[in-house]
């Protein structure tokens, strides 16, 4: 018995003694069916997909609600900044400088540490045409790489599992979180979602698995499948804790796309999630992180990249960006923890040597408004920096400051120099070594960030 396991494959294996027995007592017929078929398809296979844990690796990281880019990336030395800005615009003493015109906020010596040491590329005036000031919207483009006049069904990151992660596993993209974002939807679905690894789980035993069971033998009875019947969303897979989410939220999935989704990926998700745990027990951080979220995040990802998962894309979120109101104190905390987070990032994957594998890229859904508040804050924007980080970076400045000048502002807001989705196309061609434009719907010329 033994040596007839090690001539299978690892999937295969998998679903013939968990799903053929363990699971056959409880399994509507259809999916029993979907997984006989799929033993047969394994059997035709003499290899796997290679599992990528040598690969170049993307950590993406969503500093969500609107990052103000002016007292990011600041230019100190700008009269029409500190005109616009006599309250909270930052001064010389209080910026980390680049250059005589620009610096970093003074919070960010993390990151200023990075920029000298050359791993740090700096993308000025980072936005799309016609932006949109709504946080759903714009954040919708964003992830979706769409035109601001059109929506999109699939993310950007979900369309690149499409297109160049055929047959990976399902930790091919992991999302540290309490949601997949909607970067990660897709035809195809891959990725996992969890905060914490004890909890990942893709059906969790019990109730759960049962009240799931009956869902979709209530499928199959309503309408023959894979012909027609009922949506399936996230919540008619859910499990307890909504630790791990193998399915995008709100995303339908009818009749064939439930079976062929559920078949081809239980088992492998069930086998991976031990796997994280393992790995989550065992790997150890040599930098001491910020006691925060995302500190905590970039902690978890450095243990998974130092134990070996096969994972292209991973993604982090910081929130609290929305600075409408006292936005000096507020900024300056996100924004040392950015910095002193992603630093410890850094430093542990130069312990584990796999700092030459790995690209940090930050986003932010826009920038904020030129001029200050009457609340000590920033309103809604539109362009804004974008941080690449990692050994392989062209560091430095990208793209050109944005004039600041009123004449050259458009409603109150700097105008963008870089289209986003040539960011994305430089990352995608030059890092991830895919094309381009089957992801983001056309050819963006692709900026060099590595």
């Amino acid at each position: 018995m033994k040596n007839e396991i090690t001539l299978q494959t690892r999937r295969e294996f998998l679903r013939r003694t968990v799903l053929g027995s363990s699971l056959a007592w409880t399994m509507p017929m259809f999916l029993s069916n979907t997984f006989t078929a799929l033993q047969a398809e394994a059997a035709d296979s003499a290899i796997q997909t290679p599992t990528g844990k040598d690969a170049t690796i993307l950590v993406v990281l969503q500093m969500a609600g609107g990052n103000d880019g002016l007292n990011t990336v600041v230019p100190y030395a700008n009269d029409f900044y500190h005109k616009a800005r006599p309250k909270i615009g930052l001064k010389a003493d209080d910026v980390l400088k680049i250059n005589g015109d620009i610096g970093l906020h003074g919070s960010m010596k993390g990151f200023k540490s990075l920029y000298d040491a050359g791993q740090l590329s700096v993308i000025q005036g980072v936005g799309y045409p016609n932006p949109n000031r709504s946080h759903f919207r714009s954040t919708e483009i964003w992830q979706t790489a769409s035109d601001s006049n059109r929506v999109e069904k699939y993310g950007w990151v979900g369309r690149y599992f499409d297109s160049a992660c055929a047959g990976a596993d399902p930790t091919v993209g992991v999302v540290i979180g309490n949601q997949l974002p909607q970067s990660f939807f897709a035809a195809k679905p891959k990725g996992i979602v969890f905060n914490n690894p004890q909890n990942y789980r893709f059906m969790a035993n019990g109730a759960a698995t049962e009240e799931s069971y009956k869902k979709l033998n209530e499928l199959e009875m309503s309408s023959p499948l894979p012909d027609g019947g009922p949506s399936m969303s996230a919540d008619d897979n859910a499990n307890s804790g909504g630790s791990i989410a193998m399915l995008p939220a709100g995303m339908p999935m009818t009749g064939g796309r439930a079976i062929d989704f559920i078949s081809r990926t239980a088992l492998d998700a069930q086998h991976s999630s031990d796997e994280v745990r393992a790995i989550a027990a065992k790997v150890q951080n040599t930098a001491v992180y910020p006691g925060s979220q995302l500190g905590g995040s970039l902690k978890m990802v450095a243990k998974l990249i130092g134990g070996g998962l096969p994972t292209r894309i991973y993604y982090v979120s910081q929130g609290g960006y929305d600075t409408h109101t006292n936005q000096v104190n507020s900024q300056q905390r996100l924004l040392g923890d950015l910095g002193d987070s992603v630093k410890a990032f850094t430093d542990d994957m130069k312990a584990q040597g796999n700092m030459g594998r790995v690209l940090v890229m930050t986003f932010s859904e826009f920038g904020r408004r030129v001029s200050e508040n009457a609340n000590g804050g920033t309103d809604h924007g539109a362009a804004a920096p974008m941080f690449i980080i990692g050994n392989k970076v062209k560091a430095g400045l990208l793209g050109h400051y944005p004039s600041l000048a009123p004449a050259d502002l458009f409603q109150g807001d700097v105008k963008y120099n870089v289209d986003f989705r040539s960011v994305y196309a430089g990352v995608l061609e030059n890092w991830l070594k895919t094309k381009s434009a089957p992801i983001l719907g056309k050819q963006f010329a692709p900026l060099p960030v590595v």
